[in-house]
């Protein structure tokens, strides 16, 4: 699901005004309590934690929910929040162990458990929503509570289990407010993030308040923020121009974004290389017409990145060439070395050895209102239409719709975003291409899920870079879905905002408490 993380390749702050007297730098004293407003296109599926696996909603849990690990700022390693100390307890990283600090407390007053933390884990993996983020926790057999310690037993050797706890999978509630076998619906959120959730109106805006019970890795609680929520990406260009938000963080519309000038006065832009990307998703299950391991290589013989890159986002993206972005340990350009250019004949071949009729017809999803996806569809289906091989029907969804829509089969490819969980090459590797992934679309191979475990057994994870690349490899060969682009990530805010640069920043954590006026 997920965005953009600690892997930034390099970042740009332009602070417009370069005069600007320093001591309008520090937060101003009396704009202390004034409500900063930011707006986004990224929608929320759930407030429920065990319903929702997407960056829309990750961030707002991020904020209000708090995780027993979290990541600072750059971070590459998780550090305690929630607890005062967690470690593995063995060799064979099967047994991970956390204690819980001793202050924490709901909006209700009442103390925070362990018996919180494993109901919270437990009601993931038992509701195991749909379009939620059961998968993530794959690994986790059971959890004990003892007081303040939860245990958790994994079912294999998983090195990177603390980097999931801290996620939005990892999400503490209280529970005694939450069903223990179904989502909660009532528009509430009861956490112990650094931020109170007081009103929620659906695909509208979110009001949250600092809460001054949090105790944990946040130093200093934020601002009021109002996040304010639009359909589609002019919208959201119509209500920044307008004036109606201080800060806009995904998505403009990628002409805005290329024409974005430094030296204009009235805003301030943080623009950055990010792990964010996005990939066409195959349905390669038996009775799809993408089934045949040949037509999908077909498809992959067709895609001209570049040129979706250029015509479509506007230099805003990069093309991707590999499962796992540019500058993460384990990135590869499989795809470009075994499809390195658009080559008709080479997907016409390969579909007359598959036998199938031409051209081969199949559904094309996407999100409406989600960035450039609509024009995006339009050029991939325009690319993949080359020479009659196949016969493309595009048609878009909103964006609960989509992912329901895509997770029960009713699709044959469907183009989606993922945004980084967390700071490591394991977050495209399992919720991608394993078994059970949250693509939904029914691939599975056992060398693929090999390698996978292999990873996730050495806590250095600076050695695990042969075997992601092996991974990718296979992927490449198998086509479950076809790597597009890894995004540039930009954070606009009127400048007399501070902050902007560490919103989001390669962690998965989406830092509301960091903005502030100046």
């Amino acid at each position: 699901m997920r965005s953009v993380r600690l892997w930034i390749l390099a970042t740009l702050l332009v602070l417009a005004g370069v005069g600007v007297a320093g001591w309008q730098l520090l937060p101003a004293k009396q704009n202390s309590d004034r409500t900063i407003t930011v707006g986004t296109t990224d929608a929320v599926t759930s407030l429920d934690p065990a319903g929702a696996y997407d960056a829309g909603s990750w961030a707002l849990f991020s904020n209000v929910f708090q995780s027993l690990l979290t990541f600072e700022p750059g971070g590459a390693k998780p550090v305690p929040d929630a607890a005062r100390s967690c470690d593995f307890t063995d060799a064979g990283l099967r047994t991970y162990r956390c204690t819980l600090r001793d202050d924490l407390t709901f909006a209700s007053g009442r103390k925070v458990t362990a018996e919180d933390v494993k109901f919270s884990l437990d009601r993931i993996k038992r509701i195991n929503d749909e379009v939620g983020p059961a998968s993530l926790l794959s690994t986790l057999g059971s959890v004990d509570a003892s007081g303040q310690t939860a245990t958790f037993h994994l079912s294999s050797p998983d090195a990177t289990f603390p980097f999931k706890l801290a996620t939005g999978a990892g999400s503490i509630v209280d529970s005694t407010r939450y069903p223990r076998r179904s989502l909660r619906t009532d528009g509430g959120a009861d956490g112990t993030g650094p931020y109170v959730l007081k009103t929620y109106e659906r695909d509208v805006r979110a009001v949250l308040g600092p809460n001054p019970r949090y105790k944990g890795a946040i130093g200093d609680l934020g601002r009021p923020v109002v996040l304010r929520y639009y359909a589609n990406s002019q919208a959201l260009q119509l209500a920044w121009k307008a004036k109606e938000l201080d800060v806009v963080a995904r998505q403009l519309p990628p002409a805005v974004l290329a024409a974005l000038s430094p030296s204009d006065p009235a805003q301030r832009v943080t623009a950055a290389d990010s792990a964010e990307t996005r990939n066409l998703v195959l349905d390669v299950r038996a009775g799809s017409p993408l089934h045949d391991r040949r037509v999908r290589q077909a498809l992959a013989s067709l895609v001209d990145r570049e040129e979706l890159v250029d015509r479509t986002y506007r230099g805003t993206t990069d093309a991707l060439y590999g499962l796992i972005p540019a500058g993460i340990t384990g990135h590869a350009t499989s795809f470009f070395d075994d499809y390195p250019q658009p080559d008709p004949k080479k997907a016409r071949a390969l579909l007359t050895e598959a036998g199938v009729k031409l051209p081969v017809r199949f559904t094309f999803g996407f999100a409406e209102g989600r960035g450039a996806a609509a024009e995006e569809a339009a050029e991939l289906k325009r690319q993949l239409e080359t020479d009659g091989l196949f016969k493309v029907t595009t048609e878009g969804f909103e964006w609960t719709e989509f992912q329901k829509k895509y997770a029960e089969g009713g699709l044959d490819a469907w183009a989606v975003g993922w945004v980084a969980d967390y700071p490591d090459a394991d977050t495209f590797g399992a919720p991608l291409v394993g078994t059970g992934n949250s693509m939904k679309n029914g691939y599975s191979n056992k060398d693929v899920d090999r390698l996978i475990q292999e990873t996730q057994q050495d806590a250095d994870r600076s050695r695990t870079a042969d075997s992601f690349r092996k991974l990718q490899a296979d992927v490449a060969q198998d086509v479950p879905l076809i790597p597009l682009w890894q995004r540039k990530d930009y954070v606009i805010s009127t400048e007399d905002i501070g902050g902007g640069e560490y919103l989001s920043d390669g962690t998965g954590v989406f830092r509301l408490w960091q903005l502030s006026w100046l």
